[in-house]
């Protein structure tokens, strides 16, 4: 199975604010719905109350302290990401061999070790937010990057582990 971390991300490394994104790319959020439409994604709690319902065409894994966390049917629920990657992975002849890490910053920060790509947006600016991208540079490099410059500058990047490169 193949771990990917899909994120926007400013120059500070700020992904978030008050459970929003501090800016608007609708070019963005257009890359997010056709790389993960089809496939499984991983989120925290937070990321997940974030949306007004489920995304279509996806299977929503969410993981969460709380114990009893009621959600809508065909979203599932974990205490911890291993028994959630475990579930994913009896799930790949269904949704495909990709599961999309999607959010927030501590869910970042503790599957960073087991991705395999990181589909990255990132903007040319600082952004005030309370949720961060995990530092990353050491241990992946850019293989693929595409410069856009409206309605601001950002790109499209694509980053493997170095070990795998």
């Amino acid at each position: 199975m193949i771990v990917s971390h899909i994120a926007a991300i400013a120059k500070n490394q700020v992904i978030g604010v008050d459970g929003d994104l501090p800016w608007r790319l609708p070019e963005d959020l257009k890359f997010f719905k056709n790389k993960t439409s089809g496939h499984m994604i991983l989120m925290g709690r937070k990321t997940f109350e974030s949306f007004p319902k489920p995304l279509p065409k996806r299977l929503h894994l969410v993981i969460t302290r709380q114990k009893d966390y009621q959600v809508p049917d065909g979203v599932h629920v974990f205490q911890d990401i291993p028994s959630a990657m475990a579930f994913a992975k009896t799930q790949v002849n269904q949704w495909g061999d990709e599961l999309f890490v999607i959010g927030g910053g501590e869910i970042y920060k503790q599957t960073l070790e087991h991705a395999d790509r990181l589909y990255l947006t990132t903007l040319e600016k600082d952004y005030d937010g309370d949720a961060t991208y995990p530092e990353f540079e050491d241990r992946f490099i850019l293989c693929e990057k595409e410069d856009r410059f409206e309605p601001q500058a950002y790109s499209f990047c694509l980053y493997v582990p170095k070990t795998k490169s």
